[in-house]
């Protein structure tokens, strides 16, 4: 199968974003990055588009009246660079458009820092040292309606127990998103998750 265009929603460092880029830019990766957006005017993953000479656009929320008519411009911009799959890698608002969530239905993934259903929500990492977890680990899933509730794609489960602060947690669990949100990425255009207009075909299963 050829390449597929995938768009990226970021909100902050974008490390994950980074190791698209880099599976991309190796080989690993057979998609082309149509764009990078970013809620965040200060978002260092917008530096990293532009070093990468990827289109890079900010859609600020202040600039909206309501959540749902953010989505909608954040929609159209993915429809104007024809995204075929929408990746959220650290992009920390939810999606309330509707229409939003039924136009990219089983084409949009995210990637969480837990094994959900353990630890929803946006300090997974804390949640988990705060708990006393001793292992962790991340969770890609495609995104629907449920908050960190979508059916799930992929986990790896990841050995926490030396660590001694929350950071150290979340160094450790990124460190593997890194590995494995590429292989992800890279498994549509292969054909091994087949995206079916609205629809889609998945088996969970190890990258």
């Amino acid at each position: 199968m050829g390449k597929i265009k995938v768009g990226v929603l970021a909100s902050g460092r974008g490390s994950d974003f980074q190791s698209i880029i880099d599976g991309v830019e190796s080989g690993r990766v057979n998609a082309d990055i149509a764009v990078l957006i970013s809620d965040n005017p200060l978002a260092k993953a917008l530096d990293r588009a532009k070093e990468h000479k990827i289109p890079a656009i900010c859609i600020n929320p202040n600039d909206y009246l309501s959540r749902e008519e953010h989505d909608k411009a954040i929609r159209k911009k993915l429809e104007e660079f024809k995204v075929e799959l929408v990746v959220l890698a650290g992009y920390m608002r939810l999606i309330k458009d509707k229409k939003f969530l039924q136009d990219y239905r089983g084409r949009m993934i995210n990637i969480h820092p837990a094994l959900l259903p353990s630890f929803p929500g946006a300090h997974a990492q804390r949640d988990a040292f705060n708990y006393g977890a001793k292992v962790s680990g991340y969770t890609i899933h495609f995104v629907d309606e449920n908050p960190d509730g979508g059916p799930v794609i992929y986990q790896e489960a990841v050995d926490i127990s030396d660590c001694k602060t929350e950071d150290e947690v979340a160094a450790k669990i990124l460190k593997r998103e890194h590995v494995g949100l590429p292989i992800i990425v890279d498994s549509f255009s292969k054909g091994k998750y087949v995206i079916e207009g609205r629809r889609v075909r998945y088996t969970p299963t190890s990258p």
